[in-house]
């Protein structure tokens, strides 16, 4: 990944997470040395989206699936829990486990389409606007069909 992909990152992260998101210094640093994995898609070689998710030995977890403003409803977010459930399936994870805000319709959507069902609110999770987070599990599944 590139020092250009991590500054576009980082800037999403601002944009979605604002005073909480991370520095551009502390993804580089996760990047280079968390453990996680960072995928980004591209489009005549612009960034238009990324996911960051990590494995625990037992459980995927997705910490964010994020869409430029100006390519959602393009599918992006599709090849992205693709890729995540790919990787989850070839480290024969059981579980994958994500957190996402109750206001992110079409998120929750996404996720619900590939098996992921509420396990509980996590009240004020989403700093400083104190918006709850629902946090979704699945057993990893097979491949998506549609």
């Amino acid at each position: 990944m590139s020092e250009d992909q991590l500054a576009w990152m980082a800037e999403r992260e601002r944009e979605i997470f604002g005073a909480a998101a991370w520095s551009l210094k502390l993804i580089q640093e996760d990047y280079r040395y968390g453990g996680k994995r960072y995928r980004v898609v591209e489009i005549d070689g612009e960034p238009v989206a990324y996911a960051v998710y990590g494995y625990d030995g037992d459980a995927f977890h997705l910490m964010n699936i994020a869409v430029d403003s100006n390519a959602r409803g393009a599918g992006h977010g599709k090849v992205l829990m693709e890729d995540f459930l790919t990787e989850a399936r070839a480290e024969r994870a059981r579980d994958a486990w994500l957190e996402v805000a109750v206001t992110n319709t079409p998120a929750l959507a996404l996720y619900r389409s590939y098996g992921f069902e509420d396990v509980r609110v996590r009240p004020r999770y989403y700093q400083p606007e104190d918006v709850d987070a629902i946090v979704m599990r699945a057993k990893v599944p097979p491949a998506h069909a549609g």
